[in-house]
């Protein structure tokens, strides 16, 4: 493998895709030509090192930059030849890092609102709203915020849309959906008025009849998954670790984004509508599945050699 190269892909296919490389490219140019200078062909964790010794002094969290560039690059490298060695993120501590995200299979999503559908309820409501909120955000991606946000007013019933009027960074957004999911809806509606005796403001409820609380809804969702094997039992009411509920938002994009490379679909011009489903502000937020699921990037990296093999042909 020539590092230079497959860099020179990298860079192209980034650059296709909107991301600004000026520093980025920079950096992973210095990068391989160390490794060239070394007779290196695959990235190390090892050489990694050996080039931060010398390279210079920076600061920590320059080099945690520099860390998640190269992190990018070898992931895409990865994707074509497994010889190649992902630094782990931990590497150069001290800087945020996104979290990799969990992606639900179909049947841990059947599991997890079936197994929400048994928790235990004082007068019926928990064991029908968790089902169906769960359910909601893993075919919308709405955010926890958004979906506890809801009102009454805000679902509408009878053309399948919601309305998401406290999204984030107060962005405003409809969403439409399925004809399936506005039947669940409607169901759960018609359930939660029979067991309440009117039509609350909220639309998803807590067994008090008030608004769902963001830590409430954290917990149950952690005892679901427990339930289900997903999280370790936990004594004393804690949530203990494992997939999240905003992975099921995760899940929801990963799998628009993977359906559309299959149908061989211009990802640049669906992309916009991804990101203005998901609420997203830029679409390089929208982009990042790309690089953190490695189905996805070994999709891009498959049709982006198509379009190589393409130009170079022509």
């Amino acid at each position: 493998m020539n590092l230079s190269l497959e860099l020179e892909r990298y860079l192209k296919i980034r650059r296709n895709l909107g991301y600004d490389l000026g520093t980025s490219e920079r950096v992973l140019k210095q990068f391989v030509s160390f490794l060239e200078s070394t007779g290196a062909t695959h990235i190390r964790t090892a050489l990694f090192l050996q080039w931060k010794m010398a390279f210079g002094k920076a600061s920590q969290s320059t080099w945690a930059r520099r860390l998640g560039m190269v992190r990018s690059f070898a992931s895409w490298l990865y994707s074509l030849d497994t010889c190649h060695e992902i630094p782990p993120q931990n590497l150069i501590p001290g800087h945020y890092r996104r979290q990799q995200p969990y992606i639900y299979t179909d049947s841990q999503i059947i599991q997890i609102i079936e197994a929400a559908a048994l928790l235990p309820s004082s007068n019926g409501l928990r064991a029908i709203t968790y089902p169906t909120l769960f359910g909601l955000v893993s075919v919308t991606g709405l955010r926890i915020s958004e979906v506890i946000s809801l009102d009454d007013r805000d679902v509408d019933l009878v053309d399948g849309v919601i309305s998401v009027r406290n999204g984030k960074n107060r962005k405003e957004r409809l969403l439409p959906v399925t004809e399936s999911t506005k039947n669940r809806l409607k169901e759960y509606a018609r359930k939660r008025d029979r067991l309440l005796g009117y039509s609350p403001e909220p639309f998803f409820i807590a067994d008090t009849g008030n608004r769902l609380s963001d830590c409430i809804v954290r917990y149950n969702f952690a005892v679901t998954c427990q339930k289900i094997g997903l999280r370790a039992e936990q004594r004393f009411n804690r949530h203990g670790t494992g997939p999240r509920i905003h992975d099921l938002r995760h899940t929801f994009a990963v799998k628009v984004l993977i359906n559309w490379y299959q149908e061989n679909k211009d990802i640049d011009r669906e992309m916009l509508k991804l990101v203005n489903y998901l609420g997203h502000q830029k679409v390089t937020h929208t982009y990042w599945y790309i690089e953190a699921v490695p189905e996805l990037l070994a999709l891009a990296a498959r049709r982006a050699e198509s379009y190589i093999r393409k130009e170079v042909q022509q």
